[in-house]
């Protein structure tokens, strides 16, 4: 019985193993006007057993992703690029994925963004969207925003690149009240059901065999 257990917890181990990801951050970047102000915005990437990166845009360098708020800023965007590949090779593929992004609009704001997610063995394009929120002053509404959104992709697949792009501007008479802030941007993959159903598979039969064993 013990040996069975032990075959179980090597093979989930196995299974968890052949879902890590090289996760290569291309880009992550942003620039503020006017003045043309670089800022560099650090990332956590998570690798095993799903692909997740998260840009920490309030807490670039030197400035965070902000433009208004009494700041010298007026506009600017943030733009990031990353790859994921498996590791190893083979793994089970990608479906699509959980977008986050949080932030804040006040008055003539708005914070524009598109997503592009492009299969590197034919250049298809896997995912194409964009959205904007807006501050009272631009039709939207003031506040902190939280969205999440998940995205599929048209195909499966596990050797991606990821484009996106988010641009801010304050355009009103205001400048210590207009405000456009992008506080996190998050991405979390989801796997296709299979793997999925596997890997639940192994740890349910994990379970089964130490009730037994008690």
């Amino acid at each position: 019985m013990r040996r069975a257990v032990y075959s179980i917890v090597a093979s989930v181990s196995l299974m968890v193993a052949a879902h890590a990801w090289t996760v290569t951050i291309i880009q992550s970047q942003g620039q503020l006007n006017p003045g043309a102000v670089t800022t560099n915005v650090p990332v956590v990437v998570v690798n095993n057993p799903l692909p997740q990166v998260t840009f920490l845009t309030a807490a670039g360098v030197p400035n965070p992703i902000l433009v208004g708020d009494g700041t010298n800023f007026t506009n600017g965007e943030f733009t990031a690029t990353y790859s994921i590949a498996p590791n190893p090779a083979p793994t089970g593929q990608l479906t699509g994925f959980n977008f986050i992004v949080s932030g804040f609009v006040q008055g003539s704001a708005r914070i524009t963004w598109q997503k592009r997610v492009v299969r590197n063995s034919d250049n298809a394009i896997l995912y194409l969207e964009s959205g904007q929120i807006s501050g009272a002053g631009l039709g939207g509404t003031d506040g902190a925003f939280n969205l999440n959104i998940f995205g599929a992709l048209s195909q499966p697949a596990d050797d991606v690149t990821v484009y996106e792009n988010f641009t801010l501007f304050v355009g009103g008479s205001a400048p210590g009240f207009d405000t456009a802030s992008l506080l996190l941007v998050e991405q979390d993959w989801v796997p296709e059901p299979a793997s999925l159903l596997a890997l639940g598979a192994g740890l349910a039969g994990l379970m089964g065999l130490r009730r037994r064993a008690r």
